[in-house]
Parts: structure tokens; sequence; C-alpha cells
């Protein structure tokens, strides 16, 4: 089950071989669907997967909600995507090596760091660009205690792309923009993000971390390194 769901988690089926009798069993469980095209069987599935595997790294966090909020109870995520650098620089590491999904392993940590800190308060929307090498996240974030959703909602778009050896962050940061704005389009998003995780053998976390802002077919986009 984790050769096959890791690959999924991460949005990367493209160069991957599935064994015949490893899917036709996880399809068994109801947990996936082949045709038309090999996807998580449905909306639950994709919200309880990754949050059953990262709950251990959910219960390590403790951050005060209020810290990333504005005096207009928004989400700052300036000061959240910035804190999260920090937290992966400091534990990625030492989290992914205990990871059996440890391709998916950066957008899982991502995830459950997100999960942490919206929990109870808003909600996290995840999609699986399978074969398209990116994981698409989109926050739902109820400004007012009182009117909940029926008041003014916060909506924020997070692409996570892998930056892998052989592959130029260049080439990688156009491609997730594109998705980036599509995907914010398409959801109607107040604001967007990019967050590029480098995976490049021997890259020093000097050159990982760093931040810019861009603009893709009209919608501004915040990019990430990590």
């Amino acid at each position: 089950m984790r050769n096959i769901v890791a690959p999924m988690l991460a949005g990367d089926i493209s160069t991957t071989h599935f064994p015949e009798d490893d899917l036709q069993y996880i399809e068994d469980l109801g947990l996936i669907r082949r045709r038309p095209d090999l996807i998580i069987a449905n909306r639950i599935y994709r919200e309880v997967l990754p949050r059953e595997i990262t709950s251990p790294i959910q219960d390590f966090l403790h951050y005060p909600q209020p810290w990333y909020l504005t005096a207009q109870r928004e989400l700052d995520m300036d000061k959240l995507l910035a804190a999260f650098q920090q937290f992966f620089r400091e534990h990625s590491d030492a989290w992914m090596q205990g990871f059996n999904f440890a391709e998916a392993g950066p957008q899982l940590l991502m995830q459950a760091f997100l999960q942490r800190i919206v929990n109870g308060g808003g909600r996290i929307n995840r999609e699986y660009g399978l074969g398209l090498k990116r994981t698409d996240l989109f926050i739902e974030w109820p400004v007012s205690e009182t009117e909940g959703y029926y008041g003014k909602v916060q909506r924020i778009v997070i692409e996570l792309k892998l930056l892998r050896d052989k592959q130029s962050l260049v080439a990688v940061q156009k491609e997730g923009l594109a998705q980036t704005a599509d995907y914010a389009q398409r959801c109607g998003a107040d604001e967007a993000h990019l967050v590029i995780f480098d995976r490049r053998a021997n890259k020093p976390w000097s050159k990982r971390i760093w931040r810019k802002n861009a603009v893709f077919d009209d919608v501004a986009i915040g990019v990430w390194g990590a």
C-alpha cells in the first residue's frame, strides 16, 4: 500500500511502475479508483490519509494560533510560511528519516504544519496533481468566529513542488507559477503561494531558503524556497 499511496500523495506517478497485484489490492480496499485515471478514491480519503500519516508531527507542533492572525483575525501567510521555512530547516531531516512515505515527506510536513495551525478554525482542501508533480492545498479561513462560513472567508491557495537533481529551478518555478495561477483562478482565491522544496543533493540550506514575489497571468504569487 505504501508503495502506491506515497507517489500519489506526492503528486508524481509519471515515472512509477505499480505492480498489478498491488494496484488490485489497494483498489479492493476502496482507497483508489483506477479508471478513467488513477486517483485516490474520494475526498474523505484525500483528507484522512495525510492527516493520519502526519498525526505524530501534529502532536509535536505547539504554535499559539493567534500569533499567525492579523488584527482583523485573518491568517498572516507571510508569517506562517516563514515559520514553516524555519521548522522545515530544523526538523525535516529527522522527521523524513522516520517516514515510510519519504518521497511525499515534504508535502506531508507542510500539511501537518498547516493542519495544526488551522485545526478547529478553518479547513484545508487537498488536491493531488497526479502526473503533474504537484500538490494543491486550498485553505478556507472564516474571519468571523460568530459568522463562520456565512461571513467573510479568506481563501488561500498553496502549490507544493519538488525540485530534484538534474532539474532546473527556473523550469520548475515557471511550471509551478502557471499551475498556481490556474488553481487560484479556479478556486477564486484571494491569495496564492508556491512552495518549492529543493531536494537536490548537497544543496546548502543557505541556498534553499528564500522568498520572492511574482505575477503570472495577472495573479500575484508569493514564491518560497524550502
